[in-house]
């Protein structure tokens, strides 16, 4: 944070300060949760949570520097000031909103069912080959963690690219207010939370909440391929940007596409090749992460390079620099095998596109899969889907863990596929009888939803 003081902090976020007056000009280095993190000069704000109460560590951060702190209840004899407010949550929401539109760089702000944090990871990469980029790290997309990430914004910083996740109506509204962005890049529609959103329509009206918040010069970047988002065709008297396969609308849509692939070859776990087309232009690039998904966000990174104002040249080498990151479709060598870590969280449409990565490797070719989370009324049949588009593929094995992804094996089972299967109650016993199982040469991909812990699985066959 960069520029805020005591004063302008207590009047941002509605509260009372409270302590010396000579301390309301003073500016805070840095704003946090966590009191570990406390530094000089920091704002602390405690969270109460519930097992522990970040009010009880007030003392603690004064005494390791900080500036200041919120409370949600009058404090005696503090050893410093404190911003007396309501609830601290809604207040850190009402700072980062007032910070945000403190600063003028621009924000890219990114949402969709599927691919959000990869298609942030590609954009950031080519943003970096112009800009100083600040960008959501780990799983700082939601109310909590977003405001934390925009605090992170310092002067140095050129551009920001914030991941925005929802799983009900007006989560988007109050996350996009925060974020505020100059553009909103939105991958696709799929079946997430459906729990609370119900449907794809449903889906879609959540995701959209963020064009009310966009700038007055804002524009959406959409993928043009996606049935509901090609329907889109005004967002606040502009005409997105859309981008997809082919120059070609989809089957039923009106799209023009302004960035889009065409000639593409899957070079298996290398990735793959493709022409990237600006308007009458185009550039050859290899995407290095494999997947046709990772096409998808390529071009969302070209839309949104081309809108930041940088040449092929720029695009192409930070699409070419890009890496992968733990838990999403991150190839790890361990010893003669080769694991894709694709653990951090499964949807439907990410655990196909998953498995279709695995199809493209040598050797014999294991899913280990687990239940998928959020998925309302069609839990069933959505894992069921899952197992049927797996009896299509070259994969050799199948070892599945849960309640649920016995639905994945009857979609194998009864799709005569000649996958062998190995259904197992929990994910202890399947990693036993998957350490013990696995042979040199097999590639092996593990995927599940969040509460299913399949890190562990992976650090048992990695060691890492």
């Amino acid at each position: 944070m960069e520029n805020m003081t005591l004063e302008q902090i207590a009047q941002a976020c509605g509260g009372i300060y409270y302590g010396d007056e000579e301390k309301k000009k003073l500016e805070v280095a840095g704003v946090v949760i966590d009191s570990r993190q406390v530094k000089k000069d920091y704002l602390f704000i405690p969270i109460r949570g519930e097992k522990v109460d970040g009010h009880s560590f007030i003392p603690q951060v004064f005494a390791d520097g900080a500036a200041a702190v919120l409370s949600e209840e009058k404090l005696e004899h503090p050893d410093g000031p404190y911003i007396l407010v309501e609830k601290c949550i809604p207040a850190m929401k009402k700072l980062a909103e007032y910070y945000r539109k403190s600063l003028e760089i621009p924000v890219v702000g990114i949402t969709g069912s599927v691919g959000k944090t990869s298609t942030k990871e590609m954009i950031s990469s080519v943003l970096s080959k112009k800009y100083l980029v600040h960008k959501t790290e780990g799983n700082f997309n939601n109310g909590i963690g977003l405001p934390l990430t925009i605090f992170q914004i310092r002067k140095e910083h050129q551009v920001a690219v914030l991941e925005m996740g929802i799983s009900e109506f007006g989560e988007m509204d109050e996350l996009a207010t925060m974020a505020n962005p100059d553009i909103c890049v939105i991958t696709n529609i799929g079946y997430c939370h459906l729990e609370n959103l119900k449907t794809r329509d449903g889906i879609l009206q959540a995701k959209t909440e963020c064009f009310a918040h966009m700038k007055p010069d804002g524009i959406a970047i959409l993928n043009g391929d996606d049935d509901k988002l090609s329907t889109i065709q005004e967002v606040n008297g502009k005409q997105p940007v859309f981008y997809g396969l082919g120059a070609e609308a989809a089957e039923g849509c009106q799209t023009t596409k302004s960035v889009y692939a065409t000639n593409i070859v899957s070079l298996g776990l290398e990735g793959t090749r493709a022409q990237i087309h600006i308007g009458d232009m185009y550039f050859e690039v290899h995407i290095p992460i494999p997947g046709e998904h990772n096409v998808y966000n390529a071009l969302a990174a070209t839309a949104v390079g081309v809108r930041l104002g940088l040449t092929p040249q720029q695009i192409c080498a930070g699409i070419e620099s890009t890496g992968t990151i733990s838990g999403r479709t991150n190839m790890i060598h361990a010893g003669d095998l080769l694991v894709i870590d694709d653990c951090y969280n499964a949807n439907p449409v990410s655990m196909k596109a998953s498995l279709d990565v695995l199809s493209q490797a040598e050797g014999r070719k294991i899913a280990v899969l687990g239940d998928m989370g959020e998925l309302g009324d069609k839990e069933k049949e959505l894992h069921y889907e899952v197992g049927e588009h797996l009896a299509g593929k070259k994969i050799d094995v199948l070892f599945t863990a849960g309640t649920l992804a016995k639905e994945i094996a009857r979609g194998v089972r009864e799709h005569q596929g000649s996958c062998k299967l190995h259904e197992f109650a929990d994910r202890v016993q399947m990693t036993e009888a998957l350490k013990d199982f696995v042979q040199p040469g097999d590639t092996i991909l593990v995927k599940a939803s969040h509460f299913m812990e399949f890190p562990k699985v992976v650090a048992a066959l990695t060691g890492k």
